[in-house]
């Protein structure tokens, strides 16, 4: 290649990258796989590589981080960033809009500018003609650190502005946060690694945005949303006269917003939003701890000024907290139906998250001792909407002298067998299995859920009072209750018997694949007792089958496998299955038709939608039947999407791939035409 179109190539790569990542990141509407992305993006390192002189300062390789720091170096803010002043109550922020209207000698509704308050680390970015100079912490408000290496790899967060009449400088303002998603992801990389791993969102994005190896800060799911802006010269943006245009201008540089902000008249509009979002907080994707009012007219906040550290013409709305701290008075073990031994906190009651708190959970051993918690300490525990509340940190200057080591028991609380926990696992177990009354029922519950046996009428307070009367030790001694037994229990009147003992008829009828799911063996969900099913076919060939021949089913690892091996190698297992065999058990055998005659034979098919001429797993079974892999997701490896009412963005990614598409009804054409 000549100079030129070396150069042009460089320019091409770089225009496709930009806009790519524009789409993915800020309208999150992609028009490219990741893949292709992927390969651009090698392509122009590659170019670089080749030719260094290429390299500048906007180029998307930057996103991959640089050489490590050997210490953050200092920025002075040209423009303090203040903090806000905080609101709890209604009336606060009733008081808040009381003030500027008397400050301001008016009484007409002022308009507001409403943002989610996210939880995550303020920073400073600021443009130069367009292009990423520098970032800033926000650090005390007057100087902070400089992470321009690390905010440069930020997925959203652009390298070079777009448009045509920038700003020549202009100090971008946002919010850096990790998603919800991606804090999760991250936490199961760190475990799967060994190594630490984050109390919440907020700590993980702060771990990740001051780290000195940016190559590291890359590998992170960060995200940035803008809020408003420090240092400005120059441009369209400079003469608009709202807080929340200035906000669209940003959004118009290439800039990513918050999706949920908006704009509210008076405080009662404002109250409203605040309410709204409190309601949307725990479905949002990333985190907040409340809502951010400013006024949003530029002219008025000037007027209005700032007093102290902050402005009068801006305030958070907290919500209650999250957090709080408080004493952990106990432990105490629970076991689980699949033997799971779960460490419970007994704590001091404290109120948070708008409810009152006195238990939380502690995960596991790995966790009692990544945190050092002793009984006694005092310790921060977290609640996020209907998630159980967890112990996320311990207060070790609050330590007294009778804190008391954590001891994780070597026997079974409840059925003294012995307690045992594999290397691989985080998890340690009863090996008590059906002798543990715990196990038992928990393991009946599930033998009786609606996806298993789908037992009408057998419910969690059942089971219990049925396990408790001593009348069924294991799922099979369900077929040989009678109605004076029944009819015995407390509050449990003829006619419910009768229903009960029909539905325990009922369920006898069963397939395969559900009786499967309902022997509740670890990690065996649904999809795979479909698997096992259609792989061997008959109960005999799933009992004998050995590790080797467990592997080749789709989606079954070594692990699961062996969790399965060991089940049938049990002789109370067997002893059980074959009495729910000898109670009336059956299922129709599985036909499948043979590889010639399997339409679907090494295809992969996506559902996705509202199907309303067949449920999605009778649509799922008979795909399998004709030999079809059944994924979750769309990706250039799918042959067909079959989608039904309502199909969402599984189908616009199908259509952008070009991949084959039918609706339902051509599904059902299709079975009725074999």
């Amino acid at each position: 290649m000549t100079d030129s179109t070396i150069v042009a190539k460089y320019q091409e790569l770089k225009t496709s990258l930009e806009t790519f990542a524009h789409q993915y990141y800020v309208l999150d509407a992609p028009t490219v796989p990741d893949a292709q992305y992927d390969r651009l993006m090698r392509s122009l390192i590659k170019l670089e590589q080749q030719y260094p002189s290429l390299k500048t300062p906007d180029s998307p390789s930057q996103k991959v981080g640089g050489k490590p720091l050997s210490k953050f170096e200092t920025i002075a803010h040209e423009i303090p960033m203040l903090s806000l002043d905080n609101g709890f109550e209604d009336e606060d922020l009733k008081a808040f809009e009381q003030r500027i209207n008397d400050r301001l000698n008016s009484a007409e509704n002022i308009e507001f500018a409403c943002e989610p308050k996210l939880d995550g680390l303020a920073v400073s970015i600021l443009y130069v003609d367009g292009i990423l100079f520098q970032a800033a912490t926000r650090g005390d408000g007057q100087i902070g650190e400089n992470i321009t290496e690390n905010v440069k790899t930020i997925a959203n967060v652009p390298l070079r502005l777009r448009g045509e009449e920038l700003p020549s400088r202009i100090e971008v303002r946002g919010e850096v946060f990790m998603p919800k998603e991606g804090f999760e992801r991250l936490n199961q990389t760190q475990k799967e690694q060994g190594a630490k791993t984050f109390a919440n969102p907020r700590n993980a994005a702060a771990g990740s945005l001051r780290q000195l190896d940016s190559k590291i800060t890359a590998k992170r799911p960060l995200r940035l949303y803008a809020y408003s802006v420090g240092v400005l010269e120059g441009g369209p943006i400079a003469s608009v006269k709202t807080h929340s245009e200035r906000l669209a201008c940003l959004k118009e540089m290439g800039l990513p917003l918050c999706p949920d902000i908006s704009t509210a008249k008076g405080s009662e509009q404002c109250l409203a939003y605040f309410k709204k979002i409190g309601e949307m907080r725990n479905s949002l994707s990333y985190d907040i701890d409340g809502v951010v009012f400013k006024v949003d007219d530029l002219g008025l906040q000037s007027r209005l000024g700032f007093v102290s550290k902050a402005p009068r013409w801006a305030m958070a709305q907290k919500f209650p907290a999250q957090e709080e701290m408080t004493r952990l008075l106990a432990v105490e073990f629970q076991v689980g139906r699949t033997g799971a031994i779960t460490p419970v906190a007994r704590l001091e009651p404290v109120f948070v998250g708008g409810v009152t708190v006195s238990n939380a959970t502690l995960h596991n051993q790995d966790e009692i001792a990544r945190l050092g918690v002793k009984v006694g300490d005092t310790v921060v525990i977290r609640r996020a909407g209907d998630v159980i509340p967890q112990v996320v940190s311990v207060v070790e200057n609050l330590r007294t002298n009778d804190a008391q080591e954590i001891v994780f028991p070597k026997a079974c609380p409840v059925c003294d067998s012995h307690v045992e926990r594999q290397q691989s696992e985080a998890v340690a177990r009863c090996t008590g299995g059906l002798v543990c009354s715990a196990q038992r029922k928990e393991a009946i519950k599930h033998f009786a859920s609606r996806k298993a046996l789908d037992i009408d009428g057998l419910g969690d307070k059942l089971v219990e009072q049925l396990v408790e009367e001593g009348l069924i030790h294991n799922p099979a001694e369900l077929f040989h209750l009678n109605l004076a037994q029944l009819t015995a229990l407390d509050r449990f009147g003829d006619k419910s018997a009768v229903n009960l003992l029909r539905a325990l008829d009922a369920a006898k009828q069963t397939t395969l694949p559900k009786f499967l799911y309902a022997l509740g063996i670890r990690e065996v969900g649904e999809a795979t007792a479909r698997n096992l099913a259609l792989h061997f076919l008959t109960l005999d060939a799933v009992i004998k089958a050995d590790k080797e021949a467990l592997i080749e089913v789709q989606d079954v690892g070594e692990i699961v496998a062996h969790h399965i091996y060991e089940f049938m190698r049990e002789p109370s297992n067997i002893a059980i299955i074959n009495a729910l065999v000898d109670a009336g058990i059956t299922w129709p055998d599985i036909e499948v038709a043979p590889i010639e005659e399997q339409p679907f034979a090494g295809k992969t098919v996506v559902l996705t939608g509202t199907l309303s001429q067949m449920g999605r797993s009778e649509a799922k079974s008979k795909l399998q039947e004709l030999g079809a892999k059944v994924s979750g997701s769309v990706s250039a490896k799918t042959d067909l999407l079959i989608a039904g009412e309502k199909a969402g963005s599984k189908l616009s990614k199908a259509s952008e791939l070009g991949i084959e598409t039918w609706d339902e009804q051509a599904f059902v054409d299709f079975l009725a035409a074999r």
